[in-house]
């Protein structure tokens, strides 16, 4: 059984790979994995690690969030802005939205009782906005540094294999155990064995990497303005399990360079090390610190020659 994208040259000309993983999206695959036993190895240490640390209220966000099934989407919202203007955003979702969503995968599965009131108590919808936060808290936000360099890995491969080969080049390696370019057709298989055929029809697919989703894809066919494809990040297997990374050192930057140029500006000139082209928005990201702090101290280090830059319409 297979989801299939039906492509044009308009959506061949339009696909295009996420700049950065949307942190809620991350977060709702993260709670899946964080329920499951697979990949011990990887993901091991980061569950007893999350399991140790999650407040009461985290029940609420997993009730909503099962292993397998359906997740509703006002939880993830994609758009501008960081974790606090998202969880904004999920606080602001229209009822009809909040019951539509709802009765649609009551259709599906059995949701908690309490899901009921979400459509009709601000009350219960900011209950679950604040548990949302404080799970992102304790769930991803430590390793979000992690997350966005291994997402920077992955574009780096995937630009190799757009340069290299084009568009096709790019879709036949996104995931071959589960994804198949047959063109003019984009083949994926679904864990949940869900089939389906969706007409680009000019919009083209937007493709985003997930560090989470290591083992299936992830298909949004009603995402605005395109349609999303969650795939597994490429990662190098001889890498180990994930491990904590706080904000106190942020990519393990150099003590000695830390010293030099305060820790904030020295994790700055790290990031751009690592990622050769990156944007003022990809550091700001990477160190969960303001676009204006990032786009400050690229300044500071491009006036001291240690960096150069380049401006290319609004980036």
């Amino acid at each position: 059984m297979v989801y299939r994208f039906h492509f044009t040259g308009a959506d061949l000309a339009r696909t295009r790979v996420a700049p950065s993983v949307p942190p809620l999206e991350e977060l709702s695959i993260a709670l899946r994995v964080l329920q499951d036993r697979n990949q011990a190895l990887r993901f091991g240490t980061w569950r007893r690690e999350v399991w140790a640390r999650l407040p009461p209220g985290a029940r609420m966000v997993l009730d909503l969030t099962p292993r397998h099934g359906w997740t509703p989407g006002f939880l993830s919202p994609r758009g501008p802005g960081g974790v606090p203007e998202l969880l904004e955003q999920v606080a602001a979702t229209p009822t009809t939205r909040l019951r539509t969503t709802l009765a649609q995968i009551a259709e599906r599965q059995r949701l908690p009782g309490w899901a009921a009131r979400l459509g009709d108590s601000p009350e219960a919808l900011r209950q679950l906005v604040d548990a949302l936060g404080q799970v992102h808290a304790v769930a991803l936000a430590p390793y979000w540094p992690q997350v966005t360099a291994q997402i920077a890995a992955d574009r780096a491969v995937r630009s190799h294999d757009l340069l290299h080969g084009g568009v096709e080049r790019l879709l036949h390696g996104l995931y071959p155990p589960r994804i198949r370019w047959r063109a003019p057709v984009l083949e994926v298989d679904l864990v949940s064995g869900l089939e389906g055929d969706v007409h680009l029809e000019g919009r083209g697919l937007l493709l985003v990497p997930s560090v989470f989703a290591t083992q299936a894809p992830v298909v949004n066919p009603d995402a605005e303005p395109q349609p999303v494809l969650t795939y597994p990040a490429h990662r190098d297997e001889q890498a180990g399990p994930l491990t904590l990374t706080t904000r106190t050192a942020p990519h393990d930057t150099p003590a000695p360079l830390t010293a030099l140029l305060g820790r904030t500006r020295a994790a700055v000139l790290h990031v751009i090390a690592q990622r050769p082209g990156c944007t003022t928005g990809e550091i700001a990201t990477a160190l969960a610190i303001g676009p204006s702090g990032a786009s400050q101290h690229a300044t500071m280090l491009r006036e001291a020659g240690l960096i150069t830059t380049l401006r290319h319409h609004n980036t």
